[in-house]
């Protein structure tokens, strides 16, 4: 085992010249020089329509991503159409594109290319998202990242949600449970997103995990675990400066190891950083907790399946997938405990340490995500009480035929799947996906743009560097495509053919026609998890409840994933109902 030494730094010297002098002003002269590019000199993307920079620190940025950003993104599509220049920090020219053919460059042919950002990866504590994650789905790249994709391909497939569509209901009913006792005297006001957000971290953890963390009771009380990641995200908004100026740099530049970066981060007087720091080393913990049991059970033969319910979690599927594959696909497991308690990169990675990076990547993006769409669903039925009741009629229908429905047979309820479509397509939980050209590139466009210049062209060239912000919002809700009524909520445009100029516009999309879930080897792996899991929610308590709006107004902030509010000094997401029986 190797020791750390400690390192020294002394002044190099040559005929008594110390070479750390100039160091200073080299530095200075090359923060000048790219002041100086980006201020003075003229770029390839000036040529590109977009609006004016409303400041020269912090570019556009303000206006794309505060909680309010909905109607300046909207303006910029109605505006520009489908592809324009945005600025980013420091005037720094960036690309806001929905453009079909583009997208599809950016996340099918060329995804390569247009990889995850610096700004994506270096946007957490330590190193980022792999500080937070670790080498998961999140924070790798190219190869890398294709490996992982290959390995859990198997873990979310058809098959294996089939063999969970129970375990769904059974998390579910116990949510039932708890509302019914809530509104045993009439109707009450109860926090559905705090509700959708436990349980939807409870299925994760019981079908991925095969570990339970929440029992739904009103007197439980809450796991470290569960904390952190209900608050991640709420809690880095609140240092989002330091994510945007500070950390790519420290990330681009490789600047001090692990350990010095962690001291560093102690240091400083912001609390929001060493809360994530915390949040980050209670996630590591749990997670390697969970899978050592889970190994320690493998190991003894014991089943780590639920054998009864005919059903495994994802966490065990993934271990026998790793067992039957070849020696080149197959991810190593020496050396288990070593790995598993660092989250530096190591290109051995260990199936276990693979593991626990892995699952604590999905348990915030199948919690975040998820309780926020499904959330999103019962604000809008919520709206529009006659949808509500329309669906209400369907799901106890289906109940006159099958109590407890299947995988197949909850994906052939018709409406329910038209309301979870068009839900996701105008209010998808993540509405602006960024990617980083790592080299020069071509980005050819569906339809000719015009210039500031008068001239027309049909591709734009993308220098290495450059961020391009992919506006999957603004494909799903183009008018262009969808008709005039594309910004409405219309759960019945899916029960007849969609538009020709849809399907022929041959958006790189894997859901319906639709950006939500993206595209390429980056798309999200588990939307067939959270697909499954927004329909049996909604298939259990939409027959039992009507979810009426409050006398308080519920904001929907939109940076990161979409969250409901009504105290935006508040870290976490809430979104009070009136929740009452259903009439018969």
């Amino acid at each position: 085992m190797l020791k750390e030494k400690q390192l020294q730094y002394r002044p190099v010297h040559i005929k008594g010249v110390n070479l750390l002098l100039p160091l200073p002003g080299l530095l200075a002269a090359l923060l000048v020089w790219k002041l100086f590019r980006r201020f003075v000199l003229s770029h390839p993307l000036d040529r590109i329509p977009g609006p004016a920079c409303q400041s020269l620190m912090t570019g556009n940025v303000y206006q794309l991503f505060c909680p309010d950003a909905w109607d300046f993104h909207r303006s910029l599509a109605e505006t520009y159409g489908r592809v324009c220049r945005v600025f980013g920090p420091f005037k720094e020219r960036q690309i806001y594109v929905h453009d079909p053919k583009a997208l599809h460059h950016i996340f099918v042919k060329d995804q390569y290319v247009f990889d995850e950002g610096i700004f994506f990866l270096a946007s957490s504590i330590g190193r980022g998202n792999k500080a937070m994650f670790g080498d998961g789905l999140l924070s790798t790249l190219g190869h890398h990242h294709k490996k992982q994709r290959k390995m859990l391909n198997p873990v979310f497939s058809t098959a294996n949600m089939r063999t969970m569509t129970s375990q769904f209901f059974n998390i579910s009913y116990k949510l039932r449970d708890v509302f019914v006792r809530k509104t045993a005297d009439g109707t009450q006001e109860i926090d559905v997103m705090g509700w959708m957000t436990r349980t939807a971290l409870e299925i994760i953890s019981q079908s991925g995990l095969g570990t339970s963390f929440d029992p739904i009771s009103e007197d439980h009380v809450e796991h470290p675990y569960i904390t952190s990641i209900k608050l991640l995200v709420p809690v880095a908004r609140t240092v989002m400066a330091f994510r945007m100026y500070v950390m790519p740099i420290v990330y681009k530049y490789k600047l001090g190891t692990p350990r010095i970066q962690r001291f560093l981060l102690s240091m400083t007087p912001l609390k929001a950083l060493h809360k994530l720091r915390d949040m980050s080393d209670v996630m590591h913990n749990t997670s390697l907790e969970v899978f050592n049991s889970a190994k320690q059970k493998a190991m003894s033969g014991e089943d780590v399946g639920d054998s009864k319910a005919n059903h495994k979690d994802l966490l065990t599927i993934l271990m026998q997938e790793n067992a039957k594959a070849s020696d080149e696909d197959k991810l190593p497991d020496s050396e288990v405990l070593a790995q598993i308690s660092s989250v530096s990169i190591s290109p051995s990675l260990s199936i276990f340490h693979f593991i626990n990076n892995v699952f604590r990547t999905f348990m915030f993006a199948g919690m975040d995500t998820t309780s926020s769409a499904v959330a999103r669903i019962i604000w809008l039925l919520a709206t529009h009480q006659d949808v509500q009741g329309k669906l209400r009629a369907e799901i106890r229908e289906a109940k006159r035929t099958y109590e407890e429905p299947d995988y197949d047979q909850l994906s052939g309820l018709p409406y329910l799947d038209a309301v979870c479509r068009e839900s996701l397509r105008l209010y998808g939980p993540v509405s602006t996906i960024a990617r980083e050209a790592r080299k020069d590139a071509v980005l050819p466009l569906s339809k000719p743009i015009k210039t500031v210049d008068g001239e027309y062209i049909q591709e734009i060239h993308v220098p290495k560097g450059t961020v391009v912000l992919a506006s999957l919002r603004a494909s799903n809700t183009t008018p262009e495509l969808w008709g005039p009524d594309s910004y409405e909520w219309k759960p019945e445009r899916w029960l007849s053919p969609l538009p020709e100029k849809v399907i022929e516009a041959h958006i790189p999309g894997i859901y319906s026609h639709l950006m939500t879930f993206i595209g390429g080897g980056r798309a999200c792996i588990g939307f067939k998890f959270s697909q499954m899991e927004m329909k049996v929610l909604l298939y259990v308590l939409i027959d039992q409840f009507k979810f009426s709006l409050p006398k308080q107004e519920i904001f929907w902030t939109m940076p990161g994933i979409a969250s409901p509010c009504i105290d935006r000094t508040k870290l976490r997401p809430e979104m009070p109902m009136l929740v009452s029986r259903a009439a018969n």
